[in-house]
């Protein structure tokens, strides 16, 4: 696909920081859903202020992390196990954010950092892959400050369902998608700890629909049809979508 008609098609208006990001750059190095529609998403109510100390844990291709860096004047440490910390450096020079954005290499059991070190915790597209443990979250939040944020937007369903798979996914259900839960859900494993306080936890506002478009332009231009479009078109907003959860330290 042309340039030009990549641009025009994934333009969104909900997301108007992310225009300003080419929709070449975002689709090459996209690792699944948007993930700066996601990060813009999850700033659209979680604060972020110029010079905070920011880890982003499962940064990917560490487009979240230029992204909240050039949007937000912040410092960011984008933080993966699956990409090479020097595949990211070389994304980073490109975007002339050296000094600003760290890459980091790490298993997020073992996260190379010191006690209360960041202002804030985000988690784009990543959290669902660790953080469903009941005892994660004690480990990972004693990395930001007390009172700091910890934010996080991830695959998500409207409610839990009664039995696994649900009836009408049950063609495209995979195993992992276990780890995908209820904002409810997610607010009661949160507090539960008693080491954090939930400020949000809702379903992304037509988050599956820009999932959905978005996986129909990058199908039209990889050429190929994947299975995930056609799984969100059978359940059309009924149970699939995203999860974003807001909380301070205690």
């Amino acid at each position: 696909m042309e340039d030009d008609e990549l641009t025009r098609l994934l333009t969104n208006e909900r997301h108007p920081r992310s225009g300003r990001y080419s929709a070449r750059w975002m689709v090459d190095n996209a690792m699944g859903p948007n993930p700066v529609w996601l990060a813009e998403s999850l700033t659209d109510v979680m604060p972020l202020e110029p010079g905070m100390r920011v880890l982003d844990m499962g940064c990917g291709k560490a487009l979240t992390s230029i992204f909240l860096a050039r949007e937000f004047d912040v410092r960011v440490w984008a933080t993966d196990l699956w990409i090479d910390p020097a595949e990211n450096w070389s994304r980073i020079e490109e975007a002339d954010l050296r000094g600003r954005v760290h890459p980091v290499h790490a298993e997020a059991h073992a996260l190379p950092f010191e006690e209360g070190f960041f202002d804030a915790l985000v988690s784009i597209d990543a959290y669902h892959y660790f953080g469903t443990d009941d005892l994660y979250l004690g480990y990972y939040a004693q990395f930001v400050k007390p009172g700091g944020l910890i934010g996080m937007v991830v695959p998500g369903l409207a409610e839990e369902p009664p039995s696994y798979p649900p009836a009408h996914l049950s063609p495209y259900w995979k195993w992992d998608f276990c780890s995908f839960h209820s904002p409810d859900w997610w607010r009661r494993h949160w507090e539960k700890t008693g080491q954090v306080a939930v400020d949000l936890a809702d379903r992304l506002p037509r988050g599956w629909e820009d999932w959905l478009h978005w996986n129909d332009v990058c199908d039209r231009d990889y050429g190929e049809p994947r299975e995930d479009a056609e799984m969100l078109r059978a359940d059309a907003g009924r149970l699939l979508g995203f999860t974003r959860v807001v909380a301070r330290r205690r």
